[in-house]
């Protein structure tokens, strides 16, 4: 990237989008909300401050592709945004909807096209990281047109930008992340953690009276509820040299619970007032519809009642659609009672017997019950951290219901005894882009920085020394190379053992890592380790051996591990003999990893455990 014009925060989220700017050239970057051009009706677009995550696959005769083409576009394919939801809402074997949900589930194959799930077989498919990528192709070609047609300097492109992720997605779902984005043409751009930005947010709109409204000692739960996930992170509020400081301190677990859930809900409530039989894709159409009318009473505090409007199916129904009311009284009571039930302190999200076979779709969570989900997140981590939170920053679309918000901050009160505040912020449907854009702007010397460290442990694999066996793969441990918290810029040596170095063949290198194993030490091994840890990497590579070494040497090393500011893992194995000599891997925890290594001179033998 050289010398952008603009810091960028993408919200990349389930169900909409947001582009956040600052202009770098500004003594004062003032961060802005880019309004996207998109198609809103057969032959009408509009700018709007969000992007709906929805596309919509032409084909047939529904639509004419000349009546939604944009400037940029002169053969449309598909439908990205408020046109792509609202039609898809009446044509739902035509949608494709979270997307980004699809990203992380790991029981089906991200990379081929099988969206929209379900949909009939003469409907052309795309792949979550299609759909993904199609979304920020939208926001480039948008961004292109209105900020960049004079001046090629300006596109998109070249510019310094942040994609948020949820805290809780794992290295797989991080890296098909970046996947999308490079097929939508970014080459250079960092990831960020949701609830990050968030806080970043609320800092950027209370400028220096941030620091007046927290003290030292406050524990911080961020709680990020949007359209497809939950997550939960916590921040202490601590002080170096008279100086608050930040520093991220727990990570939940990856919940497939949000407004996609809640949007189901009132959909099922819905069907019981209809008296026609519905079948899967007219109920699809249900939920849809579920959704923006719950947006829209949500949205507008003097609305009672929205209505709702599905096609039917065959002659008996007038006018060829069926017809009901989504009252706010139904939402509140079915939101409130049904995903934030109260609940005691020492409640455990529910667990029933699973029937063995069942579609494959989506993964939810089997228990809706979000404060369930946070008594078993906060149990976890509290008693490590700075105590119970002290307040409470809310984000998420979800969560701009004042009803649901009052919920969680009471049944937390009465947990802990005490008083729980609520950190205030007005826009939660852009709070994210804009604090990834205040992080772009904080990487360049300007704003608060959260010291966030690694937000799980980090294991390298190595191989026991033993007797091969016949049809017995060789055993392994996990060493400890990163441990929960380790701050960016930080290293650490491992010298306490000696290790040996498979150099001048092939030789693979897996990396694992794990949230509830939060308290291992650097340099620690972890003899009973599955089950425990999830596959993060695995690099497959050759390390260069001296001209005196034949290929499969094993070199005795002792290990470095170094967490840079870009939020790579750097694993230096160095030679016993001579540590002049070292080989470096590299595995990127934000986005992909890969591997490098250098090499001088000569080696020995000794006891040693091989990497």
């Amino acid at each position: 990237m050289k010398n952008p014009k603009y810091v960028i925060g993408i919200d990349l989220g389930t169900t909409n989008c947001v582009v956040a700017y600052a202009p770098l050239e500004d003594k004062k970057p003032e961060i802005k909300i880019f309004n996207v051009l998109q198609i809103t009706a057969p032959n009408e677009m509009r700018a709007l401050p969000q992007l709906p995550s929805f596309v919509y696959l032409l084909g047939g005769h529904d639509i004419n592709p000349s009546s939604v083409r944009l400037p940029w576009q002169e053969s449309p394919r598909n439908v990205v945004g408020h046109f792509a939801r609202k039609r898809g809402s009446e044509v739902p074997h035509r949608l494709v909807s979270s997307a980004k949900s699809w990203l992380c589930h790991s029981g089906v194959d991200r990379t081929k096209p099988i969206l929209p799930w379900g949909s009939p077989e003469e409907v052309e498919k795309i792949s979550p990281v299609v759909a993904s990528s199609l979304l920020l192709a939208h926001l480039r070609d948008a961004w292109n047109h209105s900020m960049a047609s004079e001046d090629p300097s300006s596109r998109f492109e070249y510019q310094d930008i942040y994609i948020t992720v949820p805290a809780s997605f794992d290295a797989v779902a991080r890296e098909l992340t970046v996947k999308a984005a490079k097929m939508a043409g970014l080459e250079e751009f960092t990831l960020l953690e949701e609830p990050q930005a968030a806080f970043y947010a609320w800092i950027d709109a209370h400028g220096e009276n941030w620091r007046n409204k927290v003290k030292v000692g406050d524990c911080i739960l961020v709680c990020d509820i949007g359209g497809g996930t939950t997550d939960f992170s916590l921040i202490e509020v601590a002080e170096e040299d008279g100086t608050l400081t930040l520093k991220r301190v727990a990570v939940g677990e990856h919940i497939l619970l949000g407004g996609d859930n809640m949007d189901l809900a009132l959909a099922y409530a819905l069907r019981q007032k209809i008296a026609s039989r519905l079948d899967d894709w007219q109920f699809r159409a249900l939920w849809y519809q579920a959704r923006a009318a719950k947006e829209r009473l949500l949205s507008r505090p003097e609305a009672r009642s929205e209505p709702v409007v599905i096609f039917g199916r065959g002659t008996g129904i007038v006018g060829g659609t069926i017809k009901t009311e989504l009252h706010k009284e139904e939402v509140e009571k079915i939101l409130v009672d049904g995903f934030f039930p109260k609940c005691s302190f020492e409640e455990a999200p529910v667990r029933t017997a699973r029937i063995g076979v069942r579609e494959m779709g989506l993964p939810y969570e089997e228990d809706p019950g979000v404060t369930r989900h946070l008594a078993s997140f906060l149990r976890r981590h509290i008693d490590r951290v700075a105590g119970f939170p002290t307040a409470v920053l809310f984000n998420g679309g979800v969560m701009k219901a004042e009803v649901l918000r009052s919920r969680v901050v009471d049944t937390m009160r009465e947990w802990s005894g005490g008083e729980i505040r609520e950190l205030a912020y007005s826009d939660l449907d852009l709070a994210v882009a804009r604090g990834a854009a205040y992080y772009g702007l904080v990487r360049r010397g300007a704003g608060i920085r959260i010291r966030a460290g690694a937000s799980r442990s980090y294991y390298i694999a190595i191989e026991r020394a033993m007797p091969a066996v016949p049809g017995v793969p060789t055993p392994t441990k996990a060493l400890c190379v990163v441990p929960f918290g380790m701050e960016e810029g930080t290293s650490a040596e491992i010298r306490e053992k000696e290790f040996g170095l498979v150099v001048g063949q092939p030789a693979v290198f897996r990396l694992f890592s794990s949230t509830s194993r939060q308290v291992d030490r650097i340099g620690e091994m972890i003899e009973d380790w599955e089950g425990a840890m999830e596959p993060t990497a695995i690099m497959e590579t050759i390390l260069p051996a001296s001209e005196e070494e034949e290929g499969g040497t094993v070199v005795p090393v002792w290990l470095e591990s170094a967490m840079t500011e870009i939020g790579t893992l750097e694993l230096r194995c160095v030679d016993v003999l001579r540590p002049e000599r070292k080989w470096k891997l590299e595995f990127n925890l934000k986005e992909r990893a890969s591997g490098e290594a250098s090499e001088t001179s000569s080696v020995g033998h000794n006891e040693y455990e091989r990497v």
